[in-house]
């Protein structure tokens, strides 16, 4: 029998998105509705409703079930902010992979996962190596200190990095990186559409110039082979552009928040490199700095955890929520780089799991390998409370992380 949670009282006085105000705990509001309800009603601050999901195992239910869409174009799909202008330019373009659904998901994910294989990972190791290397080379040549992180190894180390894979001029980086920003920070309704609109004309151009002149790079490779027309190249350049270096870039900076604030934790890891992997897992679903961004939209009815939710109605799975559910991760709120969390759903679940995880895992190993070996007395500037954390509709991370040794 199914039963339906109702929208009143203290749970009805939820809207989203919800501010972070700590970087090491969840809202209290998470806690309190996973506790109460894991599937609830919840208010979305662009107007309209959504079942916000909070509890893991109905978190994972959702994101493989099919009857769930991902195509933010159909209406009722829930997203924080809209307006008529931003609907429209929305549904102008070919959908992100991160927005389609059954079959079409399948061939355009079919098209590129060659690139994402353990073995050509593997490849890029060493240069990923170099790269790492060059920023905290700069960093120990630098003539003052302390040194902002976000600026001399968080940003620029994942630019490179995608910038290499995907075949783009680092020298644009610059722009890519203010316009990807933008368009996840809360700006103004107009600054976010101009930002979209400037990122996918310089990405349009793009790859109009690698079908003249295909390269050794995943842009090159797709024209060469003929996968994807031009349209759907496109719109897979703009999704590994803005989701390739923002959030590796953010993770950057609060795992070494994360590490520094925890000493204990850090001497574990620096006293054998083989627990880093571990260790990087852990600050995934610590931090979860990627929150409500998974999205669904029921197109037939369907019951979770004993929820009915109707076709129509929007779900929002809390990936932090669900990373800290004590049901699954005993004490969540300790940072324990043993705890071998894994199964932690940061990188999504099902089908729409993220596409670059294991490049994002590679990133974050050799930068905190490297970091803490070649810099061992590193340590914040300034206390972790009061540094300038950002919480955005959709992106958790910090503007400045000021270091020192």
């Amino acid at each position: 029998m199914t039963k339906n949670v109702a929208d009143t009282g203290e749970l009805a006085g939820l809207e989203l998105p919800v501010e972070r105000g700590c970087p090491f705990t969840p809202p209290a509001a998470y806690e309190r509705l996973r506790e109460q309800a894991p599937i609830s009603k919840v208010r979305l601050a662009g107007g309209g409703e959504a079942w916000w999901v909070s509890g893991h195992e109905e978190a994972r239910a959702v994101l493989v079930d099919g009857r769930f869409s991902s195509d933010k174009r159909k209406d009722g799909f829930p997203l924080f902010t809209l307006d008529a202008a931003t609907l429209q330019q929305l549904r102008s373009q070919p959908p992100l992979m991160l927005g389609m659904d059954g079959a079409e998901h399948s061939a355009a994910r079919r098209a590129v996962i060659g690139e994402f294989t353990v073995k050509r990972l593997a490849a890029l190791r060493p240069r990923i190596q170099d790269i790492v290397d060059h920023f905290i080379d700069d960093m120990l040549a630098a003539d003052q200190r302390p040194v902002d992180l976000v600026q001399a190894l968080s940003l620029p180390v994942p630019s490179l990095v995608i910038c290499e894979l995907l075949g783009v001029p680092y020298s644009d980086h610059d722009f890519f990186q203010s316009r990807t920003t933008m368009m996840v920070s809360r700006t103004s309704m107009e600054d976010r559409r101009r930002a979209f609109a400037d990122l996918r004309a310089y990405i349009d151009d793009l790859v109009t110039r690698k079908e003249f002149e295909p390269g050794d790079d995943l842009f090159g490779r797709q024209r060469q082979e003929g996968t994807l027309d031009h349209a759907s190249l496109v719109s897979l350049a703009f999704l590994l552009l803005t989701a390739g270096h923002e959030t590796t870039a953010n993770m950057i900076s609060l795992g070494v928040v994360g590490l520094l604030s925890h000493p204990e934790q850090l001497a574990l890891v620096t006293a054998d490199p083989g627990r880093t992997p571990m260790a990087v897992e852990e600050l995934l679903r610590y931090f979860t700095i990627a929150d409500g961004v998974t999205s669904r939209l029921a197109t037939e009815e369907v019951e979770i955890g004993g929820v009915s939710i109707k076709a129509g109605e929007g779900v929002i799975v809390s990936m932090l929520s669900a990373n800290w559910d004590p049901a699954v991760f005993k004490d969540p709120g300790e940072l324990d780089v043993e705890r071998g969390a894994r199964h932690h759903l940061a990188f999504g679940f099902g089908p729409h799991q993220c596409l670059g995880q294991n490049l994002a895992r590679m990133e974050l190993q050799i930068v905190f390998d490297t970091l803490f070996r070649r810099i061992p007395t590193l340590r914040l500037a300034a206390p972790a409370e009061d540094l300038p954390f950002k919480t955005d509709a959709v992106i958790y991370g910090v503007h400045e992380l000021p270091v020192t040794w």
